[in-house]
């Protein structure tokens, strides 16, 4: 999957063995779908997602 690294200022390609799916609730009861990596330089990466992406995606939630 593809990221963009703000450290790198570049877009970085994940392999989706390396990810890990997140849902972020709001207070106002919003709920967005998020994948989430590392990269190899330490920069944490997040993707937000569709919710039928996110349900596609074969990753462990956190």
């Amino acid at each position: 999957m593809q990221f963009y690294n703000v450290k790198k200022r570049e877009k970085v390609e994940i392999p989706e063995d390396q990810l890990k799916k997140t849902i972020y609730k709001g207070k106002g009861g919003q709920v967005r779908y998020a994948a989430r990596a590392v990269d190899n330089d330490g920069t944490n990466l997040t993707r937000f997602l569709s919710k039928d992406d996110y349900d596609a995606l074969d990753a462990p939630e956190e």
